[in-house]
């Protein structure tokens, strides 16, 4: 039997236009598949994956996936540039978009010869129903890290924000309490968002997340040619001479930038920068809702969100570095003056971006969830409800009882991001292509398998240093 029409154009490849083996074209029959292949019954619509037809705009999905790469991660990257230097920092950077660009191409070629759309079915397809719990559950625990993450900054960050913009003690009133703040903001903002039947109808609020980080950048810049650096002087000494002066905080030993630096910090930092275009659980959903999909028309939405991230991860490390040089600490917010009215805008932009990422976030998780619990059932709004209130009510207890949650998380973040971006990737790559197009000691093979093993590497790296961080009692540069 042919392969459905929608398959056809996933095959942009010349190489792929063949007759492909049976079991390739046999899978698209599983309940599973996303576009049946029989005609709908006499007054129904086709069936369509997830039961949707993409209607999602390229400018949309180009929104919710940098939505989805921006993470907390950028208000660290200054520091990380501290410890790397300029250039490397910037080429290190540089070859992270293009490996991440690369990983991406892998996951929709694999999507594109046997007609899935999932995540998780793909790890059905490339290791049996192990590989479909495996990568479910290497996504609900990334995603449920990220998350809390983003409630960690609601959870100490409004309280901060509300309390000077009242001009009270933070811990004055009850409605300045962070876990009662994260709850209401969970129930009034996110869990609303999150009750959206499709992804795509996130585009407008990931656009106005991406507004409000770009104000983050636009006063990064500013601040930078704002405020000087004094050598000698500390910030109390500052205060007290002009007590109504804006306060400079992390002044410097010296003011000079590094163009190549190597020192114990930087390999905390590499690791977190090597994740910082993590939004593999996102492609392939958006890929879903995307009108007119094809490969080479999600590539492209891939590698524009992945340039634009580049370049305001680029630029909002550049300027936060060369504003503080080496002084600079691990979230750049806390280098600025809390009584700046500019930086209290900025904190509350960064507070509404988070809040809005959340609910992209979440996603992926529901759908590994239905894929993993539910996989042949129709859509129920019950369902869809339940599942949104249990992550919901699971990450906010996370937040508010665990104070060592960080901790716990980074080990997940450091076990699930490498294995997001490398491992299953390359895995499925090279289980899931046809030896007939490609083989197994062609190029094309051996790179996937040198891209897996890089992820390997990734992933000691990152384990390794982080409990010699525990064991030296340092503290852990966060992120995304």
């Amino acid at each position: 039997m042919a392969i459905s029409s929608a398959v056809g154009m996933e095959l942009q490849d010349p190489k792929m236009n063949g007759a492909l083996p049976a079991d390739a074209l046999g899978y698209r029959q599983e309940r599973e598949g996303f576009l049946p292949s029989h005609p709908p019954a006499p007054g129904r619509k086709p069936v369509e994956f997830m039961d949707f037809e993409g209607k999602t705009s390229f400018g949309m999905s180009v929104f919710n996936l940098s939505n989805a790469i921006m993470g907390s991660g950028i208000l660290g990257l200054a520091y990380a540039m501290a410890h790397t230097g300029v250039l490397f920092f910037l080429a290190l950077l540089l070859c992270i978009a293009f490996l991440s660009s690369y990983s991406i191409h892998l996951l929709l070629t694999c999507a594109g010869v046997v007609g899935i759309r999932a995540y998780e079915q793909l790890g059905q397809r490339a290791l049996g129903p192990a590989g479909k719990v495996v990568v479910a559950a290497v996504i609900c625990l990334h995603n449920v890290g990220a998350m809390s993450s983003y409630l960690f900054i609601i959870k100490s960050e409004l309280p901060l924000v509300i309390g000077t913009f009242l001009d009270m003690d933070p811990e004055g009133g009850w409605f300045l309490k962070g876990n009662l703040l994260i709850i209401i903001v969970s129930v009034l903002i996110i869990l609303p968002l999150a009750l959206m039947r499709h992804l795509g109808y996130l585009g407008y609020t990931s656009g106005l997340s991406l507004t409000c980080m770009l104000f983050f950048l636009i006063s990064v810049i500013y601040k930078k040619f704002q405020l000087d650096c004094p050598v000698g002087l500390n910030e109390t000494e500052v205060e007290s001479k002009n007590p109504t002066a804006l306060p400079i905080q992390g002044l410097n030993r010296s003011c000079e930038a590094h163009m190549f630096t190597v020192d114990s910090q930087m390999f905390y930092t590499v690791p977190i920068m090597a994740f910082a275009f993590v939004c593999h659980p996102e492609v392939l959903p958006i890929y879903t809702e995307l009108c007119r999909p094809s490969k080479h028309r999600m590539q492209a939405v891939a590698n524009v969100s992945i340039g634009a991230m580049f370049c305001m991860y680029g630029l909002t490390a550049t300027f936060g570095y060369l504003t503080f040089y080496n002084s600079m600490e691990a979230e750049m917010l806390h280098m600025y003056s809390q009584r700046d009215l500019l930086i209290l805008c900025v904190r509350l932009a960064v507070l509404l971006a988070v809040t809005l990422t959340v609910p992209v976030v979440l996603f992926p998780i529901r759908r590994a969830l239905q894929q993993l619990f539910f996989p042949s059932r129709d859509f129920s709004w019950p369902r869809h409800v339940a599942i949104a209130l249990i992550l919901l009510v699971l990450v906010n207890v996370l937040v508010i009882c665990v104070p060592t949650i960080r901790d716990i998380f980074g080990v997940i973040g450091s076990t699930s991001a490498p294995s997001l971006i490398f491992i299953l990737p390359s895995i499925f790559y090279l289980r899931i292509v046809p030896t007939e197009v490609e083989p197994l000691y062609s190029w094309p093979k051996i790179q996937a398998l040198c891209f897996g093993l890089l992820g390997v590497l990734f992933m000691a790296i990152s384990l390794g240093f982080m409990f010699a961080n525990w064991a030296t009692v340092q503290s852990p540069v966060s992120g995304h």
